[in-house]
């Protein structure tokens, strides 16, 4: 998965997870040593010492986010009829609410099932809230800094495209539809951030291309040509069958090939080759 696509929200419940499971390590009770007697070797137990409130708060919360952030990877993907990022809410909040009538239970609650509770709560909420708040729902990393080193060879998102697979101009290996060293619709090299004038012949094949019909789907429609785009934010790319499930994620930072419009919506086109309707197009940007 790329990490371009991980939300606020995304970092606040992976946060949380990892405090919750050091919490588990913590003392589960506290007590207080009786003045004279020598309570050195006295072995407070923690979450691992008693398996249902391991598996009921500590460990049902941190598979809850593991789950979250699988279901970016893996739009569409279910467990018994949901969807996992809803599963994996669901985990989130019975953790929570099994730590909260917990901690009501015990007379001296140790710093771990304290810590758990904070935990618990900052990763419900962010697991709930993360969809829902504008703040939550913007990337992560800043559309400004670097996603990866420079050795690994990503520009940031807005940056001047890189010449790697997926970028406009890319010599590592030609988009679909395109002929060696040259971007679909793209024929030049890119300058300054967009693509070069092309010579005559050049122009003449790639509106030729751009003519016929894209395989397992129809021709683009009036005088639409190819053009590379990159999204603000991760957005879901649905099948051109119609299907409610996503069949990809659009990270932003990374280029994409359109090569049909229809309505308001873009049919899109991944690096690997899969093609599907990307409906939300607004501040999308033009390579």
């Amino acid at each position: 998965m790329n990490i371009r696509s991980l939300t606020r929200g995304d970092g606040v419940v992976i946060g949380a997870a990892v405090v919750l499971f050091i919490a588990s390590f913590l003392d589960f009770s506290s007590y207080d040593c009786p003045q004279g007697v020598d309570c050195s070797r006295f072995d407070s137990p923690n979450a691992w010492d008693s398996l249902g409130l391991l598996m009921s708060v500590f460990l049902a919360g941190v598979i809850g986010a593991a789950l979250l952030i699988v279901s970016r990877a893996m739009p569409g993907r279910k467990v018994v009829g949901l969807d996992l990022g809803q599963f994996g809410v669901a985990l989130t909040v019975f953790a929570l609410w099994t730590a909260f009538w917990t901690i009501l239970d015990v007379n001296n609650a140790g710093a771990g099932l304290i810590l758990g509770l904070l935990a618990a709560l900052v990763l419900a909420a962010g697991a709930v809230a993360g969809p829902l708040v504008p703040a939550l729902k913007a990337p992560l990393l800043s559309p400004s800094g670097p996603a990866q080193g420079v050795q690994g060879g990503q520009q940031p998102y807005g940056a001047q495209p890189g010449q790697g697979y997926g970028f406009p101009g890319g010599q590592q290996q030609a988009p679909y539809g395109a002929q060696p060293g040259q971007g679909y619709g793209y024929p030049g090299a890119p300058q300054q951030g967009r693509p070069a004038q092309a010579d005559p012949a050049q122009a003449q094949q790639a509106q030729a291309q751009a003519q016929q019909p894209a395989q397992g789907g129809a021709a683009p429609a009036g005088d639409f040509t190819p053009f590379w785009f990159a999204v603000p934010v991760a957005r879901p790319l649905y099948g051109e069958d119609g299907s409610p499930n996503p069949i990809a994620e659009l990270a932003p930072g990374t280029w994409y090939l359109a090569v049909e419009q229809r309505g308001q919506s873009l049919i899109a086109q991944t690096q690997d080759g899969r093609r599907g309707v990307l409906q939300d197009t607004t501040g999308i940007q033009r390579g």
